[in-house]
């Protein structure tokens, strides 16, 4: 449902569990190749902000969530200059709207491309990649945007293999360009659920969920499975 939190405390412990099941309708996607020009959204540094926040990194830790969806290869969508694609496994590939961030990317060293070179590129396989990640993009797309970017970059990654939904909550949603809604535990679960993703867990990160109210970076996790 549109607006709804989860109001659970759950942390980045082994032991947390999902919400509750509540699921809104997801109306059919048009499959697109093609992120929005908001897929390079990233959370301003909290650094630059006195109290807690600063004693925490500018960017949320993203490794330790990739190590919760696998070692192996990952696809990352809305990649910006690669902070968390230099985190992942060698073969990783980030696709990004930006040819600016792609180029970035590429002077790191990172393989990267903008979302039609990657289409037409080698790596555009089914089944090529071991994981997806897509951080910080979801809550700047409308419904129908979501499920299409989901359906159409879903079908990269082996059965198996792990998907990794990350989204603000109420300090970094207010704080980041202007997202479209909030985009919560009870939306994230139906528009993994609408791709035919099995949802593992979700998870409050880095702090449990009340510290959303005040710290910009941390986030909502959804840890999802493409079907065997």
């Amino acid at each position: 449902m549109p607006g709804r939190t989860d109001s659970s405390a759950a942390t980045d412990s082994p032991d947390a569990g999902p919400p509750g099941s509540d699921i809104r309708t997801a109306r059919p996607a048009r499959p697109t190749g093609t992120a929005p020009a908001a897929s390079t959204a990233r959370l301003p540094d909290d650094r630059a902000r006195g109290g807690p926040a600063r004693l925490l990194p500018a960017r949320s830790p993203y490794r330790r969530q990739l190590r919760r969806i696998g070692t192996g290869r990952v696809l990352e969508i809305g990649c910006g200059t690669g902070d968390t694609l230099a985190d992942c496994a060698s073969g990783s590939v980030g696709v990004d709207h930006d040819p600016r961030s792609v180029a970035r990317c590429r002077e790191r060293g990172l393989t990267a491309c903008t979302a039609d070179t990657f289409l037409a590129s080698p790596h555009a396989r089914p089944g090529a990649f071991d994981a997806l990640l897509i951080a910080n993009v979801l809550e700047h797309l409308d419904d129908e945007q979501v499920e299409g970017l989901l359906r159409a970059y879903v079908r990269y990654v082996r059965p198996g293999g792990g998907v990794l939904l990350i989204t603000a909550q109420e300090a970094g949603h207010r704080a980041g360009p202007t997202p479209v809604r909030f985009t919560d535990f009870a939306l994230l679960r139906a528009f993994a659920e609408s791709a035919g993703l099995a949802v593992r867990r979700t998870y409050s990160h880095p702090l449990p969920r009340p510290a959303g109210m005040l710290l910009r970076s941390n986030v909502f996790v959804l840890v999802g499975q493409v079907p065997r």
